[in-house]
């Protein structure tokens, strides 16, 4: 399936709109990886298991929005927009979500 932050992917127009897809998930922080992240942010440098948690975050939302394009019969979502979002008290838990449009292509 063609997943593409554009509204048309080139040589093939849309042949019919299904509607908006949508893939969630919510992360906990994790207390030891705070710790470490509050250590690096000392000493400098990125923080490899945040970037980690993000990334697979991100590929699961991906993922989710993937599986209910096909189910609505869809060969590829445009539009696809991704939004990070800190929740919980004291910004606990970190959302991902990706939405677009699922579509038929010629």
């Amino acid at each position: 399936m063609l997943v593409s932050t554009t509204t048309a992917i080139e040589g093939r127009p849309v042949q019919e709109y299904l509607g908006v897809v949508t893939g969630e998930v919510i992360v906990g922080a994790n207390i030891f990886k705070d710790l470490f992240v509050g250590i690096r942010d000392i000493v400098g440098g990125r923080s490899g298991s945040y970037e980690n948690t993000l990334r697979d975050a991100r590929k699961t939302a991906l993922e989710e929005l993937k599986e209910e394009a096909h189910a609505l019969g869809a060969d590829a979502v445009i539009g696809v927009d991704l939004d990070y979002e800190v929740l919980g008290q004291g910004g606990t838990m970190l959302m991902v979500s990706a939405s677009g449009t699922a579509v038929r292509l010629g």
